[in-house]
């Protein structure tokens, strides 16, 4: 393997200034390869010598002033207040903090670009002239700079501009204004930001222009796109000959004009005389025919799974290794990927990604409805993330009796004033501000319990302390800025708060010398590494395809020799090619699938090394096996040990109730009759966007009962038109019964919930049409049972392998009575209601009497008509069946065809029943008849049971 570019720096300082390092001061452009350097010196010397300085290029620059730095967020309120000042003075309306935020970003980026490449502010910003005017006054710019300043004035040369171009204008004007106001207002403060102190050492306003004497010689190492300061002031310490560069490059893309990796380093030494301390550049990548492995993954998170193979297969512990992360948005899926390992993380772990800003944001999201819209309710999802959040220390009792009763009340929105967290370390999370200037305040407070309630339960990680700490200093400059300036709503503030916490990290310290490092494309400059892992080598990410927002026109940026994209393409080109100049085992992934965020393609600096170099790609796609189910794979479960002994002692010792439901639902699923009956595995409650079908089926058969019930036990039948006198009870009743059912009281349709109002409309028609059917096809009526509960049990007889045994039968009765006809005919019935989409009609009867049952709800009625019979003696009830849906269409007595179940017809269906329960319970009792899933059912999306038998469905992917 070649050496790496920092060991060769390290020879040549030993070469060129032996033991005598003091006085040398070694710039990098970031920190990282301060401790490399470091590293290689101490193996070149390989002994004790005196450390030469070493400096970031800011580090170094700051040495010529005595200035502060001013904050993004500083600045952002100079701007802010100076904008608003240069308004009043043309008679414009000053601009609200909120209307002004997405522009000042854009207007500080712009002037940090215009110092750094040393632009004249009057000239860019010069007002409108003609074609002659341009001609004079860019007299010595070149003929191309002269074209993109002429494309950039015609654009605005039409007679009459429009609106967004009188603003754009507007806004030129006001710019050179701005800035130079801002520097003034930064100078009053003895504050600076970066490109002004650029622009100030070239210029000599600088407090120390000479602290470059300090130090004999000044190693810049590693530098590729240089502003136009930077040039300058290059320039000048190479003619003082206190300057040397250090230029990492490679004859593949310097000596070919057309490689774009080699753009700048290429105009350093060639337009700009930089001089390479390491003399003509090696030529190594066009000669090396390394092999390279290329990875194709099915989809953005797959690649990191895809490495964690990769990694697992690896064996080289005294190797250094790098992960490089074109794409940073895939650091968090790649530590939970990455095998047994502590990495060294440069990038820095997300506030975003943390559970630190989940909790932070929900407190933001519950102000935003308490504090800013003045609500007294809240979406239950907030209280459920809070109690369920792992740093509110909620307990488990006090989750429990909370989730309850949202529950059971079925509460989409929830009173703050009646959610109660005394065991929580934020018991006052939910309480509204007492004023918008208390929200950072407040805000501050929670991080600071939170530092508190971290550290009192566990020793406090060195990530989420910094997180809390950098997110408490941007909390309080925030502060100090809106103080100054006009009161702000609750809202902006909160979306400030967002936008200037969103960029805070914190670094997962390893080993940076030994092990896995991580890091961005950007911060491996200067470093080599024996592996190299580059994750998100897809088109538009490397490079990327869009350029940060700007004022300045791209026409103008090309004349004044302002960054443009492909500058930006030039660097990850130089960033990309650098790592196959040195290391040996090569792994590039990419997300091959197309999406509203992928290409599906790799980079095209990909494309062009397996075009043009030696290197061997091996591509290796990602394949997702697909099996068939194999016979035997679903879930089966025999009657046998625990299982049989559960059920027999549940249904023939102890005689638990067997129910119509537990009868159909073993029709449906044997294997949900298990889960649901035996193994008595029950659906959490939960909380339903759309009202309960079980619900409006309560509050229907209550209000039904109410009306009903002061006519049961009457001798005498009762005329159906006294049911016309309750129509107009039905509304109240339907209301009081939603309060009953959540616990709530309620008297009138404008306190019930958007949910609760959907469910008043349907249960008040369905029960108009149940009492409108009775009224019409009814003379009169007698009341023998309503909604009974309890009372109707039946001990039936099955045999259990050859011995006879009983299993109490539990019917639920809605409803039996006896109908008087017009014709004066008295019609015994027994009455089932149904809210769903349940019929009276079948096609087979054999199709009703077996598995998968093609009628659930006759199943049921004929179910309770037969229990009823058996306790109280009364025969030949018919069945029928109140489905409001389709009563007036079908009737309610079940029917095939035309044909409806009465008289002797009636009389062989309950007897083929009979037969087909006992066999059915003879089945259930079986002991070589396992539990298993019938694959014809019908699998309901809302079956909470559904994941233990979709594998007998369907094939499964692995």
């Amino acid at each position: 393997m070649n050496k790496p570019f920092l060991y060769i720096v390290a020879e040549d300082i030993y070469q060129r200034f032996g033991n005598d390092l003091a006085d040398i001061a070694i710039i990098f452009n970031n920190k990282r390869p301060i401790t490399y350097l470091k590293k290689h010196l101490a193996d070149v010397y390989g002994q004790a010598i005196w450390s030469p300085q070493f400096f970031t290029i800011q580090e170094f620059f700051k040495q010529a002033t005595d200035a502060a730095e001013a904050s993004q967020l500083t600045q952002f309120f100079y701007l802010f207040q100076l904008h608003n000042e240069l308004l009043v003075t043309e008679g414009v309306e000053p601009e609200t903090l909120e209307d002004f935020y997405p522009i000042a970003e854009i207007i500080l980026s712009d002037f940090g670009q215009l110092d750094y490449e040393l632009v004249d502010i009057d000239q860019i910003f010069m007002e409108l002239y003609d074609t002659t005017k341009i001609d004079i006054t860019f007299q010595h710019f070149t003929v191309e700079q002269q074209h993109f300043i002429r494309q950039f004035w015609q654009s605005f040369s039409i007679a009459g501009h429009s609106g967004l171009q009188q603003r754009f204008l507007k806004l030129w004007k006001r710019l050179p204004k701005l800035y130079k106001a801002f520097k003034q207002k930064l100078a009053q403060e003895k504050q600076l930001n970066y490109p002004t102190l650029y622009r100030n050492l070239v210029e000599g306003h600088v407090t120390y222009p000479s602290f470059t004497h300090r130090y004999k010689k000044i190693l810049f190492v590693g530098f590729n796109a240089l502003s136009k300061a930077e040039v300058r002031l290059f320039q000048k310490w190479q003619e003082e000959e206190r300057a040397l560069f250090y230029f990492d490059t490679d004859a593949y893309y310097i000596d070919d004009p057309q490689q774009e990796a080699g753009l700048f380093i290429r105009r350093n030494i060639k337009s700009y005389g930089l001089l390479n301390a390491l003399g003509a550049p090696p030529d190594i990548l066009g000669h090396r025919d390394t092999a390279v492995q290329l990875y194709a993954a099915n989809g953005k998170n797959s690649q990191t799974k895809i490495l964690h193979d990769v990694l697992k297969a690896s064996e080289s512990p005294d190797q250094s290794a790098a992960i490089l992360l074109a794409d940073e948005s895939l650091l968090v899926p790649l530590l939970q990927s990455l095998p047994d390992a502590k990495p060294n993380i440069t990038t820095g772990y997300p506030l975003t990604q943390s559970p630190i800003y989940g909790l932070l944001n929900l407190w933001m999201d519950v102000q935003e409805e308490v504090s800013h819209r003045n609500r007294l309710k809240i979406p239950f999802q907030f209280i459920e993330t809070f109690i369920n959040h792992p740093l509110t220390g909620v307990a488990p009792v006090e989750r429990e009796i909370l989730l309850k009763e949202i529950t059971d009340k079925q509460l989409l929105e929830v009173d703050i004033r009646m959610v109660t967290v005394a065991s929580s370390v934020f018991p006052q999370f939910f309480n509204p501000l007492p004023g918008p200037a208390m929200l950072i305040p407040t805000l501050v407070h929670l991080i600071e319990g939170l530092l508190v309630s971290i550290a009192a339960r566990d020793r406090i990680s060195q990530i989420d302390s910094n997180l809390l700490i950098e997110t408490k200093k941007v909390l309080n400059q925030l502060k100090q800025g809106i103080d100054n300036i006009a009161p702000t709503s609750v809202a902006f503030q909160i979306g400030l708060i967002r936008k200037a916490i969103a960029p805070i990290n914190s670094a997962i310290e390893g080993d940076p010398l030994n092990g896995l490092q991580i890091m961005g494309l950007l911060e491996s400059r200067c470093l080599n590494f024996d592996h190299i892992y580059i994750l998100g080598a897809n088109e538009g990410i490397l490079p990327k395809t869009a350029s940060s927002p700007t004022f300045l026109p791209n026409s103008l940026r090309r004349a004044y020799g302002l960054p443009v994209l492909e500058n930006q393409d030039a660097l990850s080109a130089y960033l990309f090619y650098r790592h196959f100049q040195y290391s040996h085992k090569l792994h590039v992934f990419y997300n091959s699938l197309v999406d509203e965020s992928s290409t599906g393609e790799e980079s095209r600096f990909i494309k062009q090394l397996q075009f043009e170099s030696n290197f061997h790609f091996t591509v290796n796609t990602q394949q997702q096996p697909i099996r068939f189910q194999e016979a035997g794979e679903e879930l089966v479960i025999p009657k046998e040990g625990a299982i049989w002994r559960k059920l027999w002692n549940s249904f023939i010792m102890e005689k638990k109730k067997f129910s119509a439901t537990a009868l159909t639902t073993y029709l449906q699923s044997p294997l949900q009759f298990f889960l649901k009956h035996v193994a008595e595995i029950k659906e959490p409650p939960a909380i339903s966007h759309e009202f309960e079908m079980n619900k409006l089926g309560i509050v229907i058969h209550n209000v039904m009962e109410t009306i009903l019930k002061p006519y049961k036990g009457l001798s005498d039948f009762t005329p159906t038109k006294v049911l016309e006198t309750k129509l107009s009870d039905i509304d109240e009743l339907v209301v009081r019964e939603i309060g009953t059912q959540y616990y709530t009281e309620i008297t009138s349709v404008n306190a019930l919930n958007s949910m609760q109002r959907i469910m008043h409309k349907i249960a008040t028609a369905y029960i108009e049409v149940y009492l409108a059917y009775d009224i019409t096809h009814y003379k009169g009526f007698r009341i023998i049972e309503l909604e009974n509960t309890e009372d109707y049990t039946f001990d039936f007889p099955i045999l259990v392998n050859g011995k006879e045994e009983t299993v109490r039968l539990f019917g639920i009765i809605d409803r039996v009575d006896e109908m008087l006809t017009h014709e004066n005919q008295v019609i015994p019935r027994i009455v089932d209601y149904k809210t769903g989409g349940d019929s009276v009609a079948f096609k087979n009867i054999d199709k009703v009497f077996a598995a998968n049952t093609e009628n659930k709800a006759m199943i049921q009625t004929l179910f309770y008509a037969y229990v009823f019979e058996q306790v109280t003696g009364r025969k030949h009830l018919e069945p029928h069946l109140y489905v409001a849906r389709r009563m007036r269409e079908e009737g309610t007595l079940f029917c095939k065809g035309s044909d409806t179940l009465a008289g002797e017809t009636l009389h062989a269906i309950k007897a083929d029943f009979v037969t087909f329960l006992r066999a059915t319970l003879e089945e259930i009792f079986n002991p070589d008849i396992p539990f298993k899933h019938d694959p014809e059912s019908m699998v309901y999306p809302s079956d909470p049971y559904t994941l233990f038998y979709r594998n007998a469905l369907k094939d499964v992917e692995e």
